[in-house]
């Protein structure tokens, strides 16, 4: 697979690409044009903050699978435009997160004791000791804007100092803000009791611009602390602000525009302190974000659960192996569902019973829209199946039970219109042998394979052998068959072939025309050559 990075990782993340087998190609400083040149024959993808990758991109790469974040940020990446061309998008939270909190928390440090400020001036043959009285952290109030991981962790760091914690973060439970010694409070109130504030959000439209001067104007001094993204605050108010004497000093990190304009006024005021977005800039940070990303390649190209993707179900490690069996399942019971269904699909169903229930199972379920939505001729994948039938007002239901009458484990996938539904139910045999074992309430044992012909007909003599004439005479092998009824004798009966040849549409059309049958359908899975042209 050939692998794109267009942006500078550390080296081990490279070699741990290549060692893998991929093609890995470097191509720094590249856009517009020559971007999606650059792209247009890659598989994966992968940035920091230079790199922005638009729609435009995604359109160039009709290959893409998986564009990689070696870093927390993801605003530079259209996520919806990835969603759409059904490519996942990961970031590395947890490989710079440490560096990025310790920058924080040293950040805050030199704010409070003038450190910067003093250096220079002691660096130019100044002893000015008496021109900067410092504060202490013990006993201040830490407001944190942004309860994540970043946020958590200087939290935890603080905390032991001796600060006072308060938190402002729509996203996160009482209970863990508890557990970290910190009071959720609104946003205002967390400006307003805070002698030091910092910055941990993603940019995105709801925070651009969210700290200006009336939000400054309510901290009545204090400090400000930005590691997280630029243009959360607005530079110019806070230069302004701590020029002006409204805040005591500030200490930025990131910037809207980077490189920093040198015509920035956050430059030319003596208490604010910057440095160049040296936030993830650890040698370990850089070597653990860029192995990350690359491990989260190799997952997405071998089909499994992305870690850390962001548009995709994931799944922790240790859960993967138990559900991994039922992706598969879920994904060909869905398939098989809509091709048998008559009509437009409106709704879908996927039923969870047995050991199955008790696992996390939303990437089995976007799975199970795959198969659904996959003979529809729909561009689909497990990212954006669940999108796609919001588009479209699918209405997607989710359920489960933990007791399961005949089967350890069985997954049931039902799609329905307003006139009609049906359902067809998998389930596992000796630890991960898939089987369809109902469809639209009869009772079958079929390998659910290569391809297939499902046949509903009246339940009278001869309706097999006809079949299997027909079959015949057109030199189609029937590799596997399993009959079943639903009723009693004469009522309906329902028929699954397992192939070994394809099944043209005249051959269809011949069976269908017996008086006895009701339904014919031809079916072909996982891959299965169809030479019917």
């Amino acid at each position: 697979m050939k692998v794109l990075i267009t942006d500078p990782i550390d080296d081990a993340g490279l070699e741990r690409l290549r060692e893998a087998g991929h093609d890995v190609e470097t191509a720094y400083d590249v856009d517009g044009e020559a971007l999606l040149e650059a792209v247009a024959d890659a598989n994966a993808l992968v940035v920091r903050s230079g790199t922005e990758v638009t729609e435009a991109v995604f359109e160039a790469a009709s290959d893409l699978v998986i564009v990689g974040r070696a870093g927390i940020g993801v605003d530079n990446i259209d996520i919806d435009a990835a969603t759409e061309h059904g490519v996942i998008v990961a970031n590395a939270p947890e490989g710079n997160v440490r560096a990025a909190a310790e920058h924080t928390v040293a950040m805050s440090f030199a704010a409070a004791r003038s450190i910067p400020q003093a250096h220079a001036r002691l660096k130019t043959g100044e002893w000015a000791k008496s021109d900067y009285l410092g504060t202490e952290l013990n006993g201040k109030t830490l407001g944190i804007v942004g309860l994540g991981r970043v946020g958590q962790e200087v939290a935890k760091r603080l905390d032991g100092l001796g600060m006072n914690l308060v938190a402002y973060d729509p996203y996160i439970s009482e209970e863990r803000a508890d557990r970290l010694g910190a009071e959720l409070v609104e946003f205002e109130t967390c400006l307003e009791r805070a002698d030091f504030l910092t910055v941990h959000t993603p940019l995105t439209p709801e925070t651009e611009g969210m700290i200006s001067t009336g939000e400054l104007e309510l901290m009545g001094g204090g400090y400000l602390v930005n590691c997280a993204r630029g243009g959360v605050v607005d530079e110019d108010a806070l230069a302004a602000a701590v020029d002006d004497g409204v805040l005591d000093g500030a200490a930025i990190d990131v910037f809207a525009e980077e490189p920093v304009s040198p015509d920035s006024p956050l430059l030319d005021v003596d208490d604010i302190i910057v440095t160049p977005h040296l936030g993830a800039s650890t040698e370990a940070a850089q070597e653990n974000v860029a192995t990350s990303i690359a491990d989260q390649i190799d997952a997405a190209f071998a089909g499994e659960p992305v870690m850390n993707a962001l548009n995709a179900p994931s799944v922790d490690e240790s859960v993967f192996p138990r559900i991994r069996p039922y992706i598969g399942l879920a994904e060909t019971a869905g398939k098989v569902a809509a091709q048998l269904l008559d009509g437009r699909i409106s709704s879908v169903e996927v039923a969870y019973e047995g050991d199955i229930a008790e696992e996390d199972i939303e990437l089995v379920t976007a799975s199970a829209l795959k198969g659904v939505f996959e003979p529809l001729e729909w561009q689909v994948n497990a990212v954006n199946a669940p999108q796609i039938a919001e588009e479209r007002g699918i209405d997607v239901k989710e359920s489960k039970r933990l007791q399961s009458e005949d089967f350890q484990s069985l997954v049931t996938v039902t799609v329905g219109n307003e006139d009609d539904s049906l359902s067809v139910c998998g389930t596992l045999f000796a630890g991960d042998d898939p089987r369809i074992v109902r469809i639209d309430g009869y009772r079958v044992d079929a390998i659910p394979h290569g391809k297939m012909l499902v046949a509903r007909n009246a339940d009278k003599p001869g309706v097999i052998g006809f079949i299997g004439s027909v079959l015949g005479e057109h030199d189609i092998n029937i590799a596997g068959m399993f009959n079943a009824r639903r009723d009693e004798e004469g009522g309906e009966a329902l028929t699954v072939y397992n192939l070994d040849d394809p099944v043209p549409t005249d051959v269809v059309e011949t069976i269908l025309a017996d008086d006895r049958m009701i339904d014919v359908k031809y079916l072909t899975l996982n891959g299965a050559d169809d030479d019917e042209e």
